[in-house]
């Protein structure tokens, strides 16, 4: 049984050393030491040995058991520690190769825009309110002084789903919201998306606008002119130019649209100016006092006035894109020039 026990270690320690990789070792330890190994098996066979031998050879067994444990645990060591090195060698980075660089991305012009207007206008003390792109006609004509069978419907043709609900033509809409939940005195604006049946290079069936609210007492058309031109100086700079055009838009009287310097041409002339030198960016007017009352606000008290920017438009322009249908494809080539 010694010569035995002396036999397995020498065979042990041999394939031990011999193991080339961590599952060739494993191999080793089960042959050995697994509940059906070698030495486990003589281990188990101890009660058939002679009372008077099992001493000594349980004091054998036990030296075998430990140095087979131990050269396994070293050698164990060693293929871990020679693997992890080979891994390390194999994931080196060269440090001294130039980098590869990232792509970074960027806002749409659009929304460039549509934040540096917002930031302009929450300085100026403007709350922001969002509204519903499907709205009723109730607030997107009536209660805006567009009656049924009114003549100024015909200047939108409009995307309806019902006869009463409609995609909204406007931001308009958002006047008589406002209006009808907030007590005056306030300011509002209300940026959002807009969907009217017109195409062309100048529009698309759906584009943005930004529409401005101010209701207080004894407000009125000087009001409005000193605050867009403060809103034009901070978007464009202290030389922008501007003119006033008279206008029509039932929910303001009197309407006007305001025309700035044509940021495409600088105002020299182009074709997207017809060659004025002037752009169209806002149209604006007093509320009608029709619109104040219908939204349960007295006229005879306050006033207000409303304006608002194309953002489409200003983006084509302030940014020398000839057709407004770059803003709404996703073309790479255009986003990457524009970022």
């Amino acid at each position: 049984m010694k010569e035995k026990l002396e036999q397995i270690l020498k065979n042990g320690l041999q394939e031990t050393e011999n193991a080339k990789d961590l599952k060739t070792l494993d191999d080793v330890r089960v042959k050995y030491l697994g509940k059906t190994g070698e030495l486990t098996q003589i281990l188990r066979g101890m009660k058939d040995i002679a009372p008077e031998d099992r001493k000594e050879v349980g004091i054998v067994a036990n030296k075998v058991r430990e140095a087979l444990e131990t050269a396994l645990s070293e050698k164990l060591a060693r293929l871990e520690e020679e693997k992890l090195q080979a891994d390390m060698e194999k994931e080196k980075v060269d440090i001294t190769e130039p980098g590869k660089g990232t792509k970074r991305g960027a806002l749409h012009p659009l929304s460039r825009f549509n934040n540096k207007f917002i930031e302009i206008c929450v300085e100026m003390g403007f709350t922001v309110i969002q509204g519903p792109e499907i709205e009723t006609d109730y607030y997107n004509f009536e209660a805006l002084n567009v009656p049924k069978n009114h003549p100024a419907r015909d200047m939108q043709d409009s995307f309806y789903i019902t006869d009463n609900i409609l995609m909204r033509t406007q931001t308009s809409n958002m006047q008589i919201r406002a209006m009808e939940k907030m007590k005056p005195p306030f300011k509002v604006v209300c940026p959002g998306r807009v969907y009217r049946n017109d195409s062309d290079s100048s529009h698309s069936p759906i584009f943005n606008q930004f529409e401005a609210l101010v209701i207080d007492e004894n407000v009125g058309l000087k009001d409005l002119m000193m605050m867009i031109k403060e809103i034009l100086k901070r978007l464009f700079g202290d030389n922008i130019k501007i003119r006033v055009r008279p206008s029509y838009f039932p929910f303001t009287e009197p309407s006007i649209e305001i025309d700035a310097t044509c940021q495409m041409c600088g105002g020299k002339g182009c074709n997207l100016c017809k060659g004025t030198g002037f752009s169209e960016f806002f149209a604006a007017g007093v509320v009608n006092p029709k619109v104040l009352e219908m939204a349960g606000i007295d006229s005879k008290k306050y006033s207000g006035f409303a304006f608002g920017p194309g953002i489409d438009r200003s983006v084509m322009v302030t940014n020398k894109i000839p057709n407004i249908k770059y803003l709404f494809r996703n073309d790479m080539r255009f986003l990457k020039q524009m970022r």
